[in-house]
């Protein structure tokens, strides 16, 4: 019998390395001075990695729950090292098709694959606290550029940028290989009514034809379209609306950066006691007020206060999704529904930045986008409540929550 406590390390060190890709913007800078690309098309690299995180954790996920951890987690491992060693190539030819297809592309996919790997297994090893075992995992994805961000910045200064991403490829694959090979789901481990009971509810088929499906992808979407719109010009709006300076505004990302990964931890924590459907509803009740209230001041606390606010609802909304979905749809597939989920999430990483920049070229200011994202977040509570009034019972798919 696997130990559970490291089958959730083991998924923090799958996590840990795929969440690398959030400390991009590191790069970005030594990317374009050494290669002459301009800052669209270096950030572009980044639009791809999510959308193919999305994507392919949205058609892989069958592949997931049919193969179990371990294989898809070396699979992986296979895709983001060679996604790594891709990029070294890509830069030593200063070649921007092939960072597209490397980091985007093939990296991308390792990220997808990832991403949803481990969330399945943990969920069964913690069947009375699934919002805390997600948690703890995708935790990890969101404190990894606090460790990423400062390493990349190290290797680049010392070695370059090609070694950078070799060493680093090398360390991703010997750390997501040592802990996909720890992955065993529970099930051939216990007995007849524990695996009749973990493998109840529906298929990822039926799932997605339901209603309930549809406004978590939506909700989940909005959640995350303003989230990522938000964090791509955190620094610069703290500077331009509340006289913030460089330093300053720097200080403040990496609070975000805890923020993002302390609050995946924290509120999925919360809803195994507040149950998923009322936790979302505060999400977006405290983002509606938030974008709001952020949309007109001008006090640099205040504003940190309510960004800071923000992207920790950001961050739970992550962390409390896989464990909503086994409430409403069970275990059986969760993996493969888990991934359907996703695909919001390869949608709102290009949409999310566009939409900044449209209310930007077209205002010059950013309170039209934030006051249009409070907008979004009052039809984001409406689904909420109705998701929590009637989204579990009237679904009659699975019964399953905290038994």
């Amino acid at each position: 019998m696997r130990n559970r406590w490291l089958i959730a390390l083991a998924a923090v060190g799958i996590h840990i390395s795929i969440g690398s890709v959030y400390a991009w913007s590191v790069l970005t800078r030594p990317i374009m001075n050494e290669m002459g690309f301009t800052l669209a098309e270096t950030t572009w690299t980044f639009s791809l990695a999510i959308l193919f995180l999305g994507t392919s954790a949205g058609f892989l996920g069958r592949f997931v729950e049919k193969h179990g951890p371990k294989k898809s987690g070396l699979l992986a491992m296979l895709f983001l090292g060679t996604g790594m060693f891709g990029t070294a190539l890509a830069l030593q030819l200063h070649s921007l098709t092939l960072l597209y297809l490397f980091y985007g592309v093939i990296g991308g996919i390792g990220l997808g694959v990832g991403y949803i790997t481990p969330v399945s297994t943990l969920v069964k090893y913690f069947p009375n606290h699934r919002g805390f075992a997600t948690g703890l995992a995708i935790m990890g994805f969101g404190f990894a550029a606090l460790v990423a961000g400062p390493v990349m910045q190290f290797l680049v200064a010392r070695v370059g940028l090609v070694n950078n991403f070799l060493i680093l490829g090398a360390v991703y694959m010997i750390l997501m290989g040592a802990s996909a090979l720890y992955l065993k789901p529970p099930v051939q481990e216990t007995g007849k009514a524990q695996v009749t009971r973990l493998q109840h509810g529906a298929t990822a088929a039926e799932a997605v034809k339901t209603w309930q499906f549809g406004a978590l992808w939506w909700v989940f979407f909005v959640n995350i379209t303003c989230g990522i719109g938000l964090l791509a010009v955190a620094s610069p709006m703290a500077q331009q609306v509340v006289g913030m300076d460089a330093a300053q505004a720097a200080s403040m990302v990496g609070i975000i950066g805890l923020l993002n990964g302390g609050g995946r931890i924290v509120w999925s924590t919360l809803s195994d006691y507040l149950g998923r459907g009322l936790t979302y509803m505060v999400f977006f009740a405290l983002e509606v007020g938030a974008f709001y209230l952020l949309a007109g001041t001008s006090d640099a606390m205040l504003f940190q206060l309510l960004v800071f606010l923000i992207i920790s609802c950001y961050g739970g909304g992550f962390s409390c999704m896989p464990a909503y979905l086994s409430d409403i749809f069970g275990t059986r597939e969760l993996s493969a529904i888990h991934g359907r989920v996703l695909t919001a999430w390869g949608v709102a990483g290009v949409v999310g930045p566009t939409i900044v920049s449209w209310f930007w070229e077209h205002t010059h200011s950013y309170t039209t986008t934030l006051t249009f994202f409070a907008g979004c977040f009052v039809l984001n509570f409406l689904i909420a409540t109705v998701l929590k009034l009637h989204g579990s019972r009237s679904s009659g798919l699975v019964k399953t929550a905290n038994t």
